[in-house]
């Protein structure tokens, strides 16, 4: 008989590799709501339009469970440094190995583990990310622009995420891409609406999934398609290869880091520090 890890990490379907994780977490009790169908989306989102050489079945997993022992109020309970490590323990116990296990305990940095796998560092940023630009009990949400500037400024500002740059960058070429319904939406700001409006987290698997996935990757697909397209008619020197969307971003990521400058303006950072504002679309202007 196969152990649950074998039967999550088999299944390739992403839907219904989300719904094998939710009914896990109706049958065991294990932290899986809203928020980790959000992340483990923009984790995709991120892997795939930055080629990123990783297993991405693999991250995909570990982005779904990797929270599994994380309980509401873990701040105030004192679970926030602890439950990483727990979920990795108890991953261990439904057949996942130590590497897999690594992964999930890597997702914050509380447990001190040494070397960090660089699929943690995927967790970790798009962890932080979503955590974000999710409204709190304490605060409201943020938006993407802002959630970027706590990251790169306070949150990962001392530690050697190996993707924060790139992530940053992904993020604002996703900003500019749009879905249309009754309006223009970024995907982002439309996959936030989508958390906080289904009821519950089997509608919204179902909702992203049935009605979504197609539309966000025929946008992402017609962007990339209008950029090559431009890169082409722009590039005058033949010889020369023609670097790719990734490459550029990768580059300017490279460029920001060596100059040392900000990848923000001063106003976006006084938002940040007085923050207030609520990232939501109005009523009315969305279905």
């Amino acid at each position: 008989m196969e152990d649950f890890a074998t039967y999550i990490l088999e299944e390739k379907d992403f839907a219904q590799k989300m719904l094998i994780a939710y009914y896990l977490s109706k049958k065991t009790g294990i932290f899986f709501d809203k928020s980790i169908v959000l992340k483990t989306e923009i984790a995709k989102l991120f892997i795939e339009y930055a080629s990123i050489d990783v297993d991405e079945n693999l991250v995909l997993t570990a982005m779904l469970l990797c929270n599994c022992r994380k309980i509401e109020n873990a701040q105030k309970i004192g679970k926030l440094e602890t439950y990483a490590k727990e979920g990795a323990e108890y991953l261990a116990t439904l057949g996942f190995n130590k590497h897999f296990c690594k992964i999930c305990e890597e997702v914050n940095r509380y447990s001190g583990s040494t070397p960090r796998e660089k699929e943690s560092d995927i967790l970790e940023v798009v962890d932080q990310f979503t955590g974000l630009i999710l409204n709190r009990v304490e605060r409201d949400a943020f938006t993407p622009e802002e959630a970027l500037v706590v990251i790169k400024e306070r949150n990962l500002k001392y530690t050697d995420n190996r993707y924060l740059d790139l992530f940053i960058e992904f993020v604002k070429e996703l900003e500019k891409i749009t879905i249309k319904e009754t309006i223009e939406v970024p995907i982002i700001k439309k996959l936030v609406h989508l958390h906080n409006k289904e009821a519950n987290v089997k509608t919204y698997i179902a909702t992203i999934s049935n009605r979504y996935t197609e539309k966000i990757n025929e946008a992402i697909n017609k962007n990339m398609r209008n950029r090559a397209k431009l890169m082409l008619q722009t590039e005058n020197i033949p010889k020369s290869p023609i670097k790719n969307d990734m490459e550029k971003m990768k580059d300017l990521a490279e460029t920001n880091k060596k100059m040392n400058r900000a990848l923000f303006s001063d106003d976006t950072a006084k938002k940040v520090l007085s923050h207030k504002s609520k990232y939501k679309i109005e009523e009315g202007n969305e279905n």
